[in-house]
């Protein structure tokens, strides 16, 4: 009779709260680095800001614990792509995963690139991939593409801060772009490809920045497992690899408050800020009690009133 091997009882979770800014590399899903994130830290909780396709590498910021709650924060915040247009050919999905849907002989120079990036900047209207995830009826765009129906998207208004060229040659042209939530890079390079009469799809695509988060902050796949190679270090190093939970909040008001105030907001409670130093402020603010994080509030007519309070506990 074979004697059955013990099992290794499974680590304990643990709180740990913060960001982890990964440089998620290409063929990975966003699903699977935040599972990769979570296991390595052995954490309770971990959520991403922003879903990166498989085909892109670069910024996917990890939210653990207590930084979950900020997450909304970041994915409001400004994006900046950097990818690569081939000419001369459109696919069904934007990109190399979808097969030829129009072909052309044509290939743009420099100049007729350039002299077209104008119209793509500032306030644009965008039809988004027919290959994305945008929900029509309850079910997503993509799904119903890949059943063969007919996707019809409307266009949509989303600002591009900027695009410029990095790169070109005669059959490619790589771009920088910044822009806001809901823009989409796939779009910029179909619409760009049929303004210029040659067609054209992303074959590669980084991105570099989400919110404040960005390429000098970013943690590699393999620097991360590496790290946590030995268990007895890595509880040690965890949290230096990490982000203070409010930098998802760099771009609200910041509120001090007193202890007796802060415990109220955490109560649940809302608090009127009197006196000279008071703040005017309107609309949602992040609330520190000397340099700890209280709660995200909103601010109406001298009132803070807590929306999402910090227990680190």
């Amino acid at each position: 009779m074979t004697e059955k091997t013990p099992q290794q009882p499974r680590p304990k979770k643990r709180d740990v709260h913060g960001w982890l800014i990964l440089d998620k590399p290409v063929g990975m899903t966003s699903t699977h680095a935040v599972a990769i994130v979570k296991r390595v830290f052995r954490a309770k909780k971990a959520g991403h800001a922003g879903t990166l396709d498989p085909l892109a590498s670069g910024c996917l910021p990890i939210a653990l614990g207590e930084a979950t709650k900020t997450v909304p924060y970041v994915m409001d915040g400004k994006k900046a792509y950097r990818f690569t247009v081939t000419w001369g050919i459109e696919t069904t999905t934007d990109d190399t995963e979808g097969t030829v849907a129009q072909t052309s002989d044509k290939r743009p120079s420099q100049a007729e690139v350039e002299a077209l990036l104008p119209r793509f900047t500032g306030a644009v209207m965008q039809v988004p991939p027919k290959f994305s995830a945008i929900k029509i009826d309850g079910e997503r765009a993509y799904d119903l593409a890949r059943d063969g129906e007919v996707v019809e998207l409307e266009a949509r208004e989303v600002l591009i801060d900027s695009l410029e060229i990095v790169e070109h040659s005669e059959t490619a042209t790589t771009l920088e772009a910044a822009c806001g939530k809901g823009t989409y890079v796939r779009a910029i390079a179909r619409d760009l490809g049929r303004a210029l009469g040659c067609f054209g799809h992303v074959t590669a695509l980084r991105r570099t920045r989400v919110g404040p988060f960005e390429e000098q902050e970013f943690i590699s796949a393999e620097d991360l497992t590496a790290t946590f190679e030995d268990p007895a270090e890595a509880e040690a190093h965890a949290q230096d690899l990490l982000s203070p939970v409010d930098r998802g909040l760099q771009e609200l008001t910041d509120v001090q408050v007193s202890r007796h105030e802060a415990q109220r907001l955490q109560r649940g409670q809302g608090v009127i800020l009197r006196g000279r130093d008071a703040i005017i402020a309107e609309g949602a603010v992040a609330v520190h009690c000397g340099h700890d994080l209280v709660a995200i509030g909103e601010m109406d007519r001298g009132e803070l009133k807590p929306h999402r309070v910090f227990n680190f506990g």
